[in-house]
C-alpha cells in the first residue's frame, strides 16, 4: 500500500477470487473489481450501522455511483484472498467520496476513487439522511 495510504483509516472487507470472477487466463476480469468495490461500500455502511435495504425501505434513498476513476496496477489469480479497504474521504449533502482499495496481502492492485450520489426511488437527487451524514461525516474527519 502507498504510504500516503497507510496513516488513513479503512474499512476492511474480504474477497476471495472464484472461477466466475476470471477469464480463461485465471486472472480477474477488470469489471469485477467494481463488484468487489461495491461490496465493500456496502460492507462500510453495514459496520457504520446503515444496511442499504434499511435506507430504501426507511428512508427511501439509495447510494448511486457518480463517478469512478480505476487505477489497475496489477492483476489478481484465481484463488486469491482479497481484502478491500473503503475510506469516506468527502461528504456533502446529497453526495459521498470514497477512496477504495484492493489488495493481496501487502501488494496494491487496484485503486478506485468514487464518487456516490443521494437518490431517491424516481432516481432523483435526493439529500442524505441526516443521521447517516452524521455517521459518515465523523468517519471521514476521524481517518484523516
Amino acid at each position: 500500500m502507498t504510504e500516503a495510504l497507510t496513516n488513513m483509516r479503512f474499512f476492511r472487507s474480504s474477497v476471495r477470487v472464484y472461477f466466475e470472477d476470471t477469464d480463461a487466463g485465471g486472472i480477474v476480469y477488470y469489471a469485477n473489481y467494481l463488484r468487489y468495490a461495491e461490496r465493500g461500500r456496502t460492507e462500510m455502511l453495514r459496520d457504520l450501522g446503515f444496511e442499504s435495504s434499511r435506507l430504501i425501505e426507511t428512508d427511501g434513498v439509495a447510494l448511486a455511483v457518480r463517478r469512478c476513476n480505476t487505477e489497475y496496477l496489477y492483476p489478481a489469480h484465481l484463488d486469491d484472498q482479497l481484502e478491500v479497504a473503503t475510506r469516506v474521504t468527502r461528504v456533502g449533502g446529497a453526495s459521498v467520496n470514497v477512496l477504495q482499495t484492493v489488495t493481496r496481502g501487502d501488494e496494491e492492485l487496484v485503486v478506485l476513487d468514487i464518487k456516490l450520489a443521494s437518490i431517491n426511488l424516481d432516481g432523483r437527487p435526493a439529500r442524505l439522511p441526516v443521521d447517516l451524514r452524521a455517521v459518515l461525516k465523523d468517519a471521514c474527519e476521524n481517518s484523516a
